[in-house]
């Protein structure tokens, strides 16, 4: 096929680009502006355009199938000439379930964990050598591309986001997939800018249930009260089959999984990722792994990037770095890495960075998420805000928000670089938590003070 590309740049979409040139298609893009990775790993296939912007004119009839980014515009130039020729426009995830068809579909939901739930059960393929095609939203040592397409393979497993397809198709992209193994793996508002209220929110995983074909599985967490209801609730014709966290034990910052054989050492820690592992495992056994292999796999699983990923440690210290924002993940997040090193402070420094995260009236939402914290510090930009387009947000309204009367509030990148540099990491755990990078803050550096 030829296929162009609105947006290529994207994480997702340039990831797809790449797929499909090493599956044989021909491939052309165009976007206003591309960073790293993607600008690197485009250019190295030679997918990178060469100038950046949007051209009409690469938009002609011989194209086969248009593929639209969520970054691109509804006026956007190229894809007005896409419609005014009639061309067949796909978002990126009506893309995924055309090209799935003929597969197993196994899409991993939920507001949390469907990161590292998808990153466990292609770790677990990968070590036991089942080739399955698949899309995941972060790197996983091992993988050089996070999508995967082949006529051959039986499964195609799929991080189901609730996030909009496309600027002209506004319905979330795991509506799309029509799976035939589901997992649901917890439900906390997000994404406030799309979904106003909680209960339009929460409409949308009911909505996913009802997607599965009949006949297929939902996995889910029943620990979410939430979950629990919403998939008990569907009239979908599906099994539906409970998980929760496994029994485990942490010794001197170590986790053990209890299994049937004994304590098992894993490299990931926290409640919310041994769920995680749980929902993984159920997954696993649908796709033909049994118990034992999916455990001596597991074992070796270091997490997904960006999810409490150790960037430093020493013999008194440690650093982390996690991708967490919404109010749920923060918590769970801080909570596991005080649980894992109780002994030694914790200094958790969380980014307010998103559209949900900068907004007056979602800021409630994170009362008590830093609790797990010794010191909490709050970092937010408010030239971000500005961009966003957003209302103003005072310090008052974020003091107020976590609830928390020692909570240290920083708005300018330069004084909390010099708080972070100030410190003594004796006996101390670093978490920082963003999906920014603190007004441009060199996480190289900060290894360094570790050591």
């Amino acid at each position: 096929m030829y296929i162009h590309f609105i947006a290529i740049g994207g994480s997702a979409m340039h990831n797809l680009a790449l797929a499909l040139y090493l599956k044989g298609d021909t491939i052309t893009g165009s976007d206003d502006e591309i960073f790293e990775p993607s600008k690197s790993r485009l250019a190295e296939r030679g997918l990178l355009p060469e100038v950046f912007g949007w051209f009409p004119e690469k938009i002609t009839s011989d194209l086969d199938a248009v593929v639209l980014g969520m970054h691109a515009k509804a006026d956007n130039p190229e894809l007005l000439k896409a419609q005014e020729l009639g061309l067949k426009i796909y978002s990126y995830p009506e893309f995924l379930y055309e090209q799935s068809k003929s597969k197993t579909r196994v899409v991993i939901g939920g507001s949390h964990g469907k990161t590292t739930i998808t990153s466990m059960i292609l770790h677990v393929m990968h070590y036991h050598d089942k080739d399955v095609d698949y899309m995941v939203g972060a790197q996983l040592e091992g993988f050089d591309i996070m999508v995967k397409l082949t006529e051959h393979n039986d499964f195609m497993v799929l991080e189901g986001d609730e996030y909009l397809s496309s600027p002209i198709d506004r319905r979330p992209k795991f509506h799309l997939y029509k799976p035939n193994i589901a997992l649901l793996s917890g439900i906390a508002w997000d994404h406030i800018n799309v979904f106003p209220t909680y209960e339009n929110y929460v409409d949308q995983f009911k909505i996913f249930v009802d997607c599965i074909v009949r006949g297929g599985s939902i996995t889910y967490n029943e620990e979410d009260l939430e979950v629990k209801r919403v998939v008990e609730a569907s009239e979908n014709t599906v099994r539906k089959l409970p998980y929760q966290t496994p029994v485990y034990t942490v010794e001197n910052g170590q986790t053990f999984l209890e299994t049937p054989e004994g304590p098992l050492p894993i490299e990931v820690f926290g409640a919310h990722n041994l769920n995680n592992l749980a929902g993984a495992k159920w997954i696993c056994q649908h796709m033909g792994i049994d118990q034992d292999d999916f455990y001596e796999a597991i074992s070796t699983f270091k997490g997904a990037s960006k999810r409490l990923e150790k960037i430093a440690e020493s013999k008194s210290s440690v650093a982390y770095k996690d991708f967490a924002h919404s109010p749920s993940k923060v918590e769970a997040t801080t909570k596991a890495v005080k649980a894992q090193y109780p002994q030694r402070v914790l200094l958790a420094c969380l980014e307010l960075h998103t559209y949900s995260s900068l907004n007056a009236e979602f800021l409630k939402e994170y009362k008590g998420a830093l609790d797990a914290a010794d010191t909490a510090v709050v970092f937010y930009s408010p030239h971000a805000i500005e961009i966003k387009k957003l209302e103003s947000v005072s310090e008052q309204q974020i003091a107020e928000a976590f609830q928390r009367e020692d909570l240290i509030i920083y708005t300018n990148p330069t004084t909390f670089k010099e708080f972070l540099f100030a410190q003594d990491f004796n006996n101390k755990t670093l978490l920082m938590m963003s999906s920014g990078n603190y007004g441009g803050l060199d996480l190289e550096e900060v290894k360094v003070l570790l050591k």
